[in-house]
């Protein structure tokens, strides 16, 4: 197995691993610019699947339950997904067909994450 150079010297895969570190990089320094937009949802879908994990988690271990839980997780979610794009980031959430648009990038999939970690955690620690 051979690995072809690019343009660059570069090998397989390092132009990859180069675009990641470039991507945690903005997504990390406030008023990045994004040339791709779909970078910038990529990192709110990520970024809100390790919030949904560590708010279960949390949820589990205060232990939080029913429908306060829920309405926290939801707000808590939105609130932060919308300063961190209107105020850190501060990107034209028109160019992103609007706030709402970003408020529900991958929330579903985030509230499914929150609820197995809550949910498993809970009936762990706290349940006879």
């Amino acid at each position: 197995m051979t690995s072809r150079t690019k343009a660059g010297g570069e090998r397989n895969g390092a132009s990859k691993d180069h675009c990641l570190a470039s991507v945690i990089t903005r997504a990390v320094t406030s008023n990045s610019h994004w040339p791709d937009k779909d970078e910038f949802l990529d990192v709110i879908y990520w970024g809100r699947q390790v919030l949904g994990v560590a708010l279960g988690l949390v949820w589990g271990f205060i232990p939080l339950k029913g429908f306060v839980g829920l309405f926290l997780f939801c707000v808590i979610n939105a609130a932060l997904v919308y300063f961190y794009a209107s105020s850190f980031q501060g990107i034209d959430e028109e160019e992103f067909g609007g706030m709402w648009e970003l408020t529900k990038e991958g929330f579903v999939t985030s509230f499914a994450g929150f609820l197995v970690m809550w949910i498993i955690l809970y009936s762990g620690l706290h349940y006879d």
